[in-house]
């Protein structure tokens, strides 16, 4: 395999790797939006609890069903709370991956970058080369003649 073909399946993986941290990118933006609903839905349900008041002046029967109602609503809160944790847990390792996506493309970019850099000095050197043994020979040329 030759420099160029070197060069450019190095290209293709790094675009490939871009490709890859965009779409986990993506993908966390979306879980924090999901994230921000379960936190919306959390401030939701407190103040649910809340807004119904207290129980203590209600007629027994209202009192029973009013306490009924808001420990419902905590049950479903402290679900939520739960579901949000794991979600977050979730989060976490998906910032991980996302982390070492980005380290590694980057890693690659720098790798292109070098051969890239190396197979220019290269072409920089052939060119010299032959504009010196060009020079040369009129040199000569103009000798002989």
């Amino acid at each position: 395999m030759n420099q160029n073909d070197s060069i450019h399946s190095l290209g293709t993986l790094v675009r490939l790797r871009s490709t890859e941290v965009e779409r986990m990118q993506t993908e966390l933006a979306r879980q924090q939006a999901t994230r921000d609903r379960y936190q919306a839905n959390l401030d939701r349900l407190a103040a649910l609890a809340e807004g119904s008041g207290a129980s203590g002046a209600l007629p027994p029967a209202l009192a029973l069903n009013c306490g009924q109602y808001k420990q419902a609503v905590m049950a479903m809160a402290d679900a939520h709370r739960v579901d949000l944790q794991l979600h977050e847990a979730n989060m976490a390792v998906a910032q991980r991956d996302l982390n070492a996506a980005s380290i590694r493309r980057e890693l690659l970019g720098k790798v292109l970058e070098q051969r890239q850099a190396v197979l220019g000095r290269e072409q920089e050197r052939r060119a010299k080369r032959r504009e010196d043994e060009v020079a040369t020979q009129s040199w000569l040329a103009g000798r002989a003649a």
